[in-house]
């Protein structure tokens, strides 16, 4: 019976390329996997409770836990495979290479996934945030592993690379509750300043959404060739900018020609001389 059985692990560990075989081995094996795998479910449970008690987020949390997985069962194989005498450095060298073709082969994907780590670890912004990431702007639809979904407000998709996005200068406009609006007109030198001035402040104090405190200011900012600039800023939660802004924009020049406040644009005055 014994050598039947010792035929049995032959024929069983010859394909395998494993030497002496024996059914000690066998239980030896067999307990390596009962307390390897009780090990892992242990384990994966205390990874569990830590990343429950992070504030790490769902997609990090499945991405770490995925990986802790397949790390510890991938050592429960060698330890396995050294059991049944089997070249642990061989295999791991392969590995290696393997992993080396792999990763230059997918070295972009994995520059995203890297991206998309750094972005939902530092969180420099969430969604439904309205950002601008050198120069592409739009509200954040989906924040992936690989990459960032934004919404523009003409309703296009555009789905931006994590490695792009995690090295973009990101300007995150509804981070803070309230924002700034800046307006410049262009006016006629022959308007008075502190006219212009009133004109533009009727305006902006006659806008509900204008907060009172800071209260809004108009500031001459620039003598230009063709026409005087004045500045109006007026704060404002950040759901209401474009509201603020548009208003303006329509406001003022309604003011203007009710104080006869004349808006220029770039001209050239030619004055021609009689000879003496």
């Amino acid at each position: 019976m014994a050598e039947e059985l010792q035929a049995i692990l032959d024929m069983v560990a010859k394909p395998l390329g494993v030497q002496d075989l024996t059914a000690g081995g066998v239980v030896r094996i067999c307990a390596i996997l009962l307390v390897g795998f009780v090990a892992i479910r242990v384990l994966m449970r205390l990874v569990d409770r830590l990343l429950d008690r992070s504030k790490a987020l769902a997609d990090v949390r499945v991405y770490i836990r995925s990986t802790v997985h397949v790390f510890l069962w991938f050592l429960l194989a060698l330890m396995v495979a050294g059991t049944l005498g089997i070249e642990v450095t061989s295999i791991i060298a392969m590995l290696s290479v393997i992993g080396l073709a792999v990763s230059l082969a997918l070295q972009n994907t994995l520059s995203n996934l890297a991206g998309g780590l750094m972005i939902l670890v530092t969180k420099p912004f969430v969604v439904g945030d309205y950002i601008d990431a050198d120069g592409t702007g739009g509200t954040v639809a989906e924040i992936g592993l690989a990459y960032t979904k934004l919404t523009t407000v003409d309703a296009k998709r555009i789905s931006i690379p994590n490695s792009q996005m995690s090295a973009a200068r990101i300007v995150n406009y509804t981070n803070e509750a309230g924002r700034r609006v800046d307006v410049v007109f262009s006016v006629s030198y022959d308007a008075p300043t502190q006219t212009v001035k009133q004109a533009i402040l009727e305006v902006a104090d006659s806008l509900p959404q204008v907060r009172r405190e800071p209260a809004p200011a108009v500031y001459l900012t620039k003598y230009g060739s063709s026409a005087v600039d004045y500045t109006v800023r007026a704060w404002t939660s950040t759901v209401d900018y474009w509201d603020v802004y548009y208003a303006l924009m329509e406001g003022v020049r309604e003011s203007f020609a009710r104080h006869g406040v004349e808006m220029t644009y770039e001209h050239l005055n030619v004055h021609l001389m009689d000879r003496p």
